[in-house]
């Protein structure tokens, strides 16, 4: 009798863990298809962007709004999927983002879109800082890449510094430059830190995309073929990547109190 209820037990147990693997399998699947028709308004806003092309346009109120679109839409997104927790954290990050892209649309407002964007970054370390995101500060990897990009960011700086001491406006804009690289190379670190991939891989998309667009606007290179398609290519990418990560820090963290209760 003993060895009978010992299989059943057997039995029931690898049902239910059968069981537990198609519920996971079928709520993941739930979550992906919430979370694609959650972004899709952001995909078919950036389509339409670059379909216009609002950058060979003169400044206006429509090339901002087109321009600046695809990140409201990001906020909206991660607002409904996270609720208000993100509102100084990320979701702030974007509507700031979005400050700064309408900035920039007006050459003459470029040190109030850098500083919108500095407010961005602020805020996206705040959120990288908050319990939602898992720390993996102590890893070799991770050390090794604070060092990368404290390295590359002093260097870029370094290597940015005689172009800006050449614009007419040099007294504001080279300080307000470095202190712009040390709030995206801390927002950069601090992705390491999270050990959160889309939130990193977004981190280095920024900082590519700003990389590229200060060659530009400091006339580091004369002339760039295709410079604003890739500025605005990393610079959606990055956006969009951060937003997933703050979207799967949630998940993670849901999964996590559900295990603790159980």
């Amino acid at each position: 009798m003993d060895i009978l209820e010992t299989h059943a037990y057997h039995r029931r147990q690898r049902r239910n863990k059968v069981h537990s693997t198609l519920l996971s399998e079928t709520r993941w699947k739930g979550d992906s298809c919430a979370l694609f028709l959650s972004l899709l308004p952001f995909f078919l806003s950036a389509a339409l962007y670059f379909y216009l092309w609002t950058p060979d346009s003169p400044p206006s109120i429509m090339s901002a709004g087109v321009k600046s679109a695809p990140v409201l839409l990001l906020a909206a997104a991660v607002l409904s999927w996270n609720g208000g927790q993100s509102v100084l954290g990320v979701v702030g990050g974007l509507v700031f983002s979005a400050v700064g892209d309408c900035c920039l649309v007006w050459p003459e407002l470029f040190l109030h879109g850098m500083g919108a964007f500095a407010v961005a970054h602020l805020l996206y370390s705040v959120s990288f800082l908050s319990s939602r995101y898992t720390k993996n500060s102590s890893s070799c990897w991770s050390r090794f890449l604070y060092l990368i990009l404290f390295m590359v960011g002093g260097g870029y700086y370094t290597y940015l510094f005689s172009y800006l001491q050449k614009d007419p406006n040099s007294e504001v804009l080279t300080p307000a430059v470095g202190v712009y690289f040390v709030l995206i190379t801390l927002m950069g670190v601090l992705a390491v830190r999270t050990g959160n991939i889309p939130t990193l891989l977004g981190s280095l998309s920024f900082m590519v995309s700003d990389a590229t667009l200060s060659l530009q606007v400091f006339k580091v290179v004369e002339s760039m073929q295709h410079g604003t398609t890739v500025v605005m290519v990393t610079y959606y990418l990055a956006q969009f990547l951060i937003a997933v990560g703050d979207m799967q820090a949630v998940e993670d963290t849901d999964d996590f109190s559900k295990w603790k209760r159980s």
